[in-house]
């Protein structure tokens, strides 16, 4: 009887807990589910860093230009850095016909009408670095054209007067020389062969036209120490470039080799 006793207590017991535990759940209040966790944010790689944009592509003609200096001058032994920076500069395409627009930094004269043609670049560059131009020199050019070697020389700080026999280009030169800022310079639409007495004595005269002998004037109008550098030989045939220096009154020359340029005209030659 003992035994059925100590069994019993325990089922009893047990049997309670449960009657106790359903009467706890059934009166539990119905909570509302708790929301799921928003999902974690997914882990981006770092920021590229955007590039800053870059300069569009390089003006054509400025290509162009530092091409011509470099392959066309100082290849050829034209050392002065201020003469190859006044080539730089210098906007050669604005000084040929638009039909030449293409050809303008290229290696060879270009006819600029009238029987006129703008200097093939290397002969312009070795003319100027034969003068030995300083800034504020006062340079004489016979034979203004289009108006490029009167830019080259200002732009080397020179005060330039350059004398043009035919009116036509004398007016388009003035004019483009001015449009581009060129102040410095002064265009006279005259025979060449007697310089621009008025403004005389030049440090420097440049002749871009040869004669068949070297005009009186010119020698006349040139200062003490200054220099001169002209093409002088028969039209249509190879001319010499002669460089003189003015020393005690007279004329000292140098033979600078082979050319080819336009005749010098005019009724003084």
């Amino acid at each position: 009887m003992r035994q059925r006793l100590l069994i019993l207590v325990p089922l009893g017991l047990t049997l309670l807990g449960l009657i106790v535990t359903g009467l706890l759940v059934a009166c539990r209040p119905t909570l509302a589910p708790t929301p799921a966790a928003p999902p974690a944010a997914p882990t981006l790689p770092p920021q590229s860093v955007v590039p800053e944009p870059t300069a569009g592509p390089a003006d054509p003609f400025t290509v162009a230009r530092e091409a011509m200096v470099r392959e066309q001058i100082a290849a050829r032994d034209v050392r002065d850095e201020a003469v190859l920076a006044a080539m730089r500069r210098t906007p050669r395409h604005r000084f040929v016909p638009p039909e030449y627009l293409a050809a303008a930094y290229e290696d060879h004269p270009l006819p600029i009408g009238y029987g006129q043609t703008i200097s093939q670049p290397y002969i312009v560059a070795l003319m100027t670095e034969a003068i030995r131009v300083k800034p504020s020199d006062r340079v004489l050019e016979i034979g203004a054209g289009s108006g490029y070697q009167a830019a080259i020389l200002a732009e080397l700080g020179c005060q330039v007067f350059t004398v043009e026999i035919i009116p036509e280009l004398a007016r388009q030169a003035e004019a483009r020389l001015r449009d581009l800022g060129y102040g410095q310079v002064a265009v006279l639409a005259a025979d060449g062969y007697y310089g621009w007495p008025e403004h005389a004595p030049f440090d420097a005269i440049i002749v871009t036209a040869a004669p068949d002998h070297l005009p009186q004037p010119l020698g006349s109008q040139l200062k003490e120490g200054g220099r001169l550098i002209i093409p002088i030989g028969p039209q249509g045939a190879v001319q010499t470039l002669w460089l003189f220096e003015k020393h005690g009154g007279q004329l000292e020359a140098a033979n600078l080799g082979g050319v080819l340029f336009v005749p010098l005209t005019g009724k003084g030659h």
